[in-house]
């Protein structure tokens, strides 16, 4: 009673539901809901069938701990699913992704009781997100971390396969040490191993003539030359993590980038990144980016480097297992056995001594080496993509907005001052509409002079008396459509202005927008009227009667 899954690249997982502590009847039921799905158009990814197969087995082991446990899916009650829901943590990682992945394989069958069905079917509303951005600090050191470690593989890769192409060249002398040692990763390169003796047990012992050239039989004397180990090619998922926002899983199965010939001149490399979201199933979300190699801190300089760090490890495996097409592509320490079995060696995904990609617990035995607290992936892609980026990445704008931006405390915190600019530039904005005073070029001898302006209908205005008249204090007259505004008020009405930015930089800021913001604001609205030219003019033609009134003005000693 097994079900074999088929993933889009042909590989096949096994899942043996005789294991499962329930009924044969109830493993049969299961079996069958679980190979309906496992077909090309619901998964195409075994990380689809590994996830609910693992909280399958956590649920049948909680049916097999029932006192009455149900033989089948009809047996299968509401009070049963209530129970096993209240039993689960609220938790992103366990309860709640243990309720939706059963829960979307029971509600596939028909003979479901209306009761249970209608319990399985009810919302299970996600928990609380906890995961947050990293702090500057901590991702700077994820990501030097990273650094320290690729640059150390990338050189000393590029290293040697310079000194394997001048063997190739016949640049040194036959037998001489450099010669030796061009011949022993000449054999590495193809091989994925130095020159060694051939043993039936799994540890071939180093051709003698080669160790004092290599340096030693050690794993960086060795293999380590022309391929990246699993820790360094973690390092490299890091990277690409930091620079372009790419969660793990895409890094993991990333392809081999494709360059195109550049349009220019300037010899600039041009790579067509194929990006491809395989929790969503192959092909359902799919992207490519252009990326340029235009010299260091360039989008394509990292994949160019990442090339150069794995050529020989995927010339190997396109030797072993030609066609396949995988970017990270490192070398494994462990020598396969002859004896082992075909099982054992099909293992982890790779070929030979080679494996693909990045694994979760790859990147956690990473964390824990660099001393950091977990895997950077989850936590440094939301860095990337809500803190620096600011757009999303493999994810649409409602996503990025609801699950990432508005969850994270980093990004909170950073909308505070831009909410609060922005409301101030409609506050700023609402008062500039209020300036309603009428810029002249000369005085009409009808009008009544002010402390501010000239009034040209004292007698009906909108901020009215109760005793008749204009009400309105002199600060006001600027906002009154009666108000007209002429050569001769530009000197008193520029000191204003110079005396309020006076008091701003000397009182409360909260007591300033208080008092005097509006009438700041209109003075501000007429100086952008006027210019900067008449009003620097108007500063300079500034008289004693000018500040006199103005300081009458300011100090509430000058009535209307």
């Amino acid at each position: 009673m097994a079900v074999d899954h088929r993933d889009g690249e042909g590989n096949i997982q096994v899942y043996d539901f005789r294991t499962l502590p329930v009924s044969d009847s109830m493993r049969q039921s299961l079996a069958r809901l679980f190979a309906a799905r496992c077909v090309p158009s619901r998964w195409t990814s075994h990380y689809s069938s590994r996830h609910v197969w693992v909280h399958l087995e956590t649920f049948t082991e909680y049916l097999a701990a029932l006192g009455d446990p149900p033989t089948d899916i009809e047996e299968l009650s509401a009070g049963v699913w209530k129970e096993w829901r209240l039993s689960r943590r609220n938790t992103q990682m366990i309860g709640y992704k243990e309720l939706t992945a059963v829960r979307g394989l029971l509600l596939d069958d028909s003979r479901l009781t209306a009761a249970a069905r209608e319990a399985i079917s009810k919302r299970i509303p996600p928990p609380e997100v906890t995961e947050t951005s990293f702090e500057d600090g901590e991702f700077d050191a994820i990501a030097s971390a990273a650094r320290r470690m690729f640059r150390s593989a990338h050189l000393r890769i590029t290293q040697n396969a310079r000194h394997l192409v001048d063997w190739r060249t016949g640049a040194f002398p036959r037998d001489s040490d450099d010669w030796l040692l061009g011949e022993a990763l000449d054999c590495l390169a193809r091989t994925g191993m130095v020159p060694s003796y051939t043993r039936t047990n799994s540890y071939n012992r180093i051709v003698y003539r080669y160790i004092r050239v290599l340096g030693g039989e050690r794993p960086e004397d060795t293999w380590q030359r022309l391929f990246l180990t699993r820790m360094e090619a973690v390092a490299l998922g890091v990277l690409l993590m930091a620079e372009h926002g790419w969660n793990l899983s895409v890094i993991n199965r990333l392809a081999v980038p494709r360059a195109t010939p550049d349009a220019g001149r300037d010899g600039k490399r041009i790579y067509r990144v194929e990006l491809e979201k395989h929790k969503r199933g192959t092909g359902r979300y799919f992207e490519t980016r252009n990326l340029t190699d235009d010299g260091a801190d360039t989008p394509g300089r990292l994949i160019t480097h990442a090339l150069e760090a794995t050529v020989f490890a995927r010339a190997a495996v396109h030797e072993l297992s030609p066609g396949t097409d995988r970017l990270i592509v490192w070398r494994t320490g462990k020598t396969p056995s002859v004896d082992a079995p075909r099982e054992q060696k099909k293992k982890s995904a790779g070929v030979g001594l080679f494996r693909f990609g990045i694994s979760g617990s790859a990147a956690k035995s990473w964390a824990i080496d660099a001393e950091f607290a977990s895997s950077p992936f989850r936590r440094g892609r939301r860095t990337v993509n809500v803190v620096h980026r600011r757009e999303p990445g493999q994810n649409s704008q409602n996503t990025h907005d609801s699950a990432y931006v508005l969850t994270d405390p980093q990004a909170q915190a950073a909308a505070v001052p831009v909410i609060a600019a922005a409301a101030e530039s409609v506050v700023a904005k609402a008062r500039e509409v209020v300036f309603g005073a009428e810029v002249r070029e000369t005085a009409d001898p009808d009008d009544l002079p002010t402390a501010t302006a000239d009034c040209h209908d004292y007698e009906n205005g909108p901020f009215p008396s109760p005793d008749g008249g204009c009400g309105a204090s002199f600060l006001m007259c600027l906002a009154c459509p009666n108000a007209r505004v002429h050569p001769a008020h530009h000197s008193r009405l520029a000191h204003l202005h110079h005396a309020l930015d006076n008091l701003r930089s000397v009182m409360d800021s909260g007591q300033w927008q208080t008092d005097w913001a509006d009438a700041h604001a209109r003075l501000e609205h007429l100086k952008g009227l006027l210019g900067d030219a008449v009003w620097v003019q108007a500063l300079g033609q500034v008289t004693d009667a000018d500040r006199e009134l103005i300081n009458y003005l300011l100090n509430g000693d000058f009535d209307q």
